[in-house]
């Protein structure tokens, strides 16, 4: 079964340009965009990605933070 993906109405990646920017890191840099066996590996992989890039990939945006540095400094 095909599943398509779509984060907004008209498939135009402008509609969110900060969603598709996380959208392709997790694609580039962690290989998101591969085959999986299964919905199990699918799930664990992404699971897997999301702390990485939360909690241990730093972020010019941020000053060269994590995203979880910043909410914990925010608190």
């Amino acid at each position: 079964k095909k599943i398509d993906i779509s984060m907004t109405e008209e498939n135009h990646c402008y509609e969110n340009a900060m969603a598709e920017r996380v959208n392709g890191i997790l694609k580039d840099e962690f290989y998101l965009d591969q085959t999986f066996d299964n919905v199990a590996h699918a799930k664990k992989a992404a699971k897997n990605v999301i702390n990485l890039y939360n909690q241990i990939r730093l972020q010019l945006s941020l000053n060269f933070k994590t995203p979880n540095m910043v909410y914990k400094l925010s608190a």
